[in-house]
Order: C-alpha cells, then structure tokens, then sequence
C-alpha cells in the first residue's frame, strides 16, 4: 500500500510540472506571435497546411517548385495572408504552353517566384465586404485591384472570384479565382526572352535542290514552331564518332535553339554530385569523354533523353581492359542513355503491363531489355543485369536520371564472339582430311607393296 502511494506521488509531480512547462511554451508562442517574432513551425490549422491539402494542386506544386514555402511561412507568422488560388484548369489547359515552359525553366525561377507572390496579399480580404474594393499590395511588391461588377461578380484585376472563402483558417483565407494573374514585369520579361529567340544571323544558303522525279524545284521545308519535336532521329544528329567532331550540319532543330541544353546537362551532373555515389559516372561525362557536351546539344536541338546512371561501386567493378580501348568509355555510356524521356513510373508500369520491354540506345543497334522484377524494374540479360536502385534522381522534362547498381553490357557482343569461336574451330578440324590427287596415287601404290599401313595418312 505504501508503494503504491509513493508512486502515486510521482506520477502526481510529474503531470505537475509537465503542465507548467506547457502552459509556459503556449504563453510564450503566444507572446512570440504579438510581438512579431516567428519560430518557424507552422501550426497543422494553417493556412498553407490547407492550400497544400486543398483541391489547388498545380498551384501548390508551384509553390513547392519555386521553393516559396519558407517565405509564405515567414509571412504568415507575421500577419494574416489572402491567396487568391486560381483553379486547375487555367494552370493545366488554358495557360500558353509556350509560357508555361518559360516559367518552368530553371533561370527564370525568379519571374515564377514574383508570378506567385502576385496572388498573395499580406492581409486578410473579405471580398464580400465593399470597403475591401480597393487596392491592395502583394507579397510581389505589386498592387492587384479588388473590384465589383453590376451583376455583382467581385474581380481581383481582370479574373472573376469563382469561390470566395472557399477555405478559411485563423491565419488566413483562400479564395478561387477563374485564371492566372499575370503582373507585368513578368509578361515583359517573356516578351523579351521571345523576342531574342526569333532573332538570328542571316545564314547562306545552298544552291536549289531538284526533284529527280518531277525535274522541279524542291520546296523547302516548312519552319519548325518552337518546342516542337526534331524531325530526324536523333542518331543523325549525333556526331559521326565518339568525341571527335561536332555534328557535320545543323541540328534537325533549325538555327534556334529553343532549350539550354548544355546548362540542362550540367544541372543534372551537378545533381549526380550532390546526391553522391555517382562521381564516376560525372567524371566520364566531363573528364574521361565530352559526352556532356554532346548530350547538352542534342538537348539543345529538341531531343529528349533517359540516362542509366550505374553507382560508384558498379563502376569500380570496371576492369582495364573495358576501358583501355579506343572510345570504349563512349560506348558504355552510349549503351545507358536511352532517346526517350521516361521515369521511375513510367518504366514501372510498363514492365507490369508488357512484361519485357526493349528500349533503343544512342549505341545502335545495340537494345536495353528491362522487365519486372522484385517491384522494381530490371534492366539487362540474367548474366549481365542491374536493378533501378535509385530512382528519379533528375527530372526536368527533357533529361531523366535514373539510377541502377551494375553497368550493362549488350548481349549480342558475347553471342557473336562465341560463333567466330564454332567456325574456327570447325574450319581446323575439316582441313586435315583433305587429300590431293598426287597423295592419293602415292597411297594406291604403296598399297601395291603391302607398305600403306605404315603411314597415318593413307588409313
């Protein structure tokens, strides 16, 4: 009885101090918040907890692309935040395309970051309120204007309010509208971007080509829109042999370039750094061969790529004497970049549904097998094979990286090296039964003697 009251008295103190130190935490996250300081913790009843959650889902992908959730989150421990959240539509179907990609390339995250502060407004707006019909400044430095229609439709700038209030928490509220607002300093800087890639040298032309059917001129081609896909395949945009030359002639993509390709290479092997236990494969790209370069124009041009990036202890397994022959390197690289763009999960459902499926590489006519195994996908024959290990380590819409834990080698190579063996061999053992016509009289006439016995080969 006695031990049962003295542990009841511990428990008893514990529960007492525990509640003082959480009355204390609560007094003073609360003093915190009056007086304009923030920790940093963003309470499960936020307000961005909520557009993450919410049916917005191109608009928080944004958000987390442009890597704004620790600046809304600064904003929200401050005051109360008003995000006018446009509708899917608008971001998947009814954006220009060509805008769409402008946003989303890696050097104009500033123009994106500005695109999306434009839509939140550091106070809290009650739409249905007419004091609210005013001017109000952004988190983008800008000012959107809140007006009225007859009909009564509220307008924020030149977009219809669609739900207002459509979520509500203490730290702010979130109201639907019909499309994207687009401020002007950004539609001026994809104006200027769109303007320098329609201008270009004057490059001569050739002499006129003739149809040797008709005996007429041949019309030209018509030009290609920009961002649409190259015309040729790409192995006639390659260059003529491993890191020897650049391509002979232009690009299948015409005189512009409507993609970074070399940055876009040297993003995806600075990701391979940062990720760790690829330096081998970064170092091949760079260092060993000029791949990298020639993966940043065929990038350039249009073309699209998957990379099988083998980790650093598959390529530690590399011998001498795969790496010691003229392009050797180029080739087993050239065996792991596949001219789709694929993923973890489009490669996945693929294997499930097809069971074996044969990918083409930039090493003709050389195909990489990949099939189901163990929930993953695996690439290569029983003898020589490797699983994804890591998947999507780089994905930005024309350069996939996928990681995998052993270097593939093609089969046919074995396959063909074992028929020269067979007809070698074949050819040493038909050649000592030929006889010519003077051995065989020589044999008929020692036979005469009694005397052909002796020798081997006239048995």
């Amino acid at each position: 009885m006695a031990s049962a009251q003295s542990s009841f008295n511990v428990f008893f103190t514990f529960l007492l101090v525990s509640t003082f130190h959480l009355g204390f935490s609560f007094s003073a996250l609360q003093e915190n918040h009056s007086n304009g300081t923030y920790s940093g913790q963003i309470n499960s009843n936020s307000v961005l907890v909520a557009l993450l959650d919410s049916h917005y889902t191109e608009l928080a992908e944004l958000v987390e692309k442009a890597l704004l959730l620790q600046t809304l989150e600064d904003a929200v421990g401050k005051h109360n935040i008003t995000i006018f959240a446009p509708k899917n539509e608008a971001l998947e179907r009814d954006l220009d395309p060509e805008f769409k990609r402008f946003l989303l390339e890696p050097g104009n995250l500033k123009s994106l970051q500005t695109l999306l502060l434009y839509h939140v407004v550091p106070n809290r707006i009650n739409v249905s309120h007419n004091s609210s019909l005013q001017h109000h400044s952004t988190l983008s430095r800008d000012g959107v204007k809140l007006s009225s229609q007859e009909s009564g439709e509220k307008l924020i700038d030149s977009a219809k309010i669609i739900q207002a209030n459509a979520v509500e928490r203490p730290d702010g509220v979130i109201h639907g509208i019909e499309r994207l607002l687009i401020p002007r300093s950004v539609q001026q800087d994809f104006n200027n971007r769109r303007s320098l890639q329609s201008i270009s040298a004057v490059k001569p032309e050739g002499a006129p080509e003739v149809d040797p059917r008709t005996h007429r001129l041949k019309k030209p081609a018509p030009p290609a829109k920009p961002g649409s896909a190259p015309v040729l395949p790409i192995y006639d945009a390659m260059a003529p042999g491993p890191s020897l030359a650049p391509a002979p002639a232009p690009g299948p993509g015409g005189p512009h370039h409507h993609f970074n390709g070399e940055k876009q290479v040297k993003d995806f092997i600075e990701t391979l750094l940062l990720y760790g236990g690829y330096n081998e494969m970064a170092d091949i790209l760079v260092n060993l061969t000029s791949l990298a370069t020639e993966m940043g124009r065929l990038v350039s041009e249009g073309y699209v790529l998957t990379v099988l990036a083998p980790n650093d202890e598959a390529m530690a397994k590399l011998t001498t004497d795969q790496l010691s022959e003229p392009g050797a390197p180029e080739q087993i690289i050239y065996y792991h970049v596949i001219p789709e763009y694929q993923t973890e999960e489009s490669m996945y459902n693929a294997v499930r549904r097809f069971g074996e499926i044969s990918y083409d590489t930039l090493r003709l006519p050389h195909k990489v097998l990949a099939e189901e195994a163990d929930g993953s996908v695996k690439f290569g024959h029983t003898e020589n094979s490797a699983y994804l290990f890591d998947p999507d380590i780089y994905t930005d819409g024309r350069i996939s990286v996928q990681g995998i834990d052993g270097v593939l080698f093609p089969l046919e190579e074995k396959e063909k090296s074992e028929t020269k063996k067979e007809i070698k061999s074949v050819k040493v053992a038909v050649k000592p039964q030929r006889r010519g016509r003077l051995l065989e009289v020589a044999c008929r006439m020692l036979g005469t003697f009694g005397q052909d016995s002796h020798f081997t080969t006239c048995q």
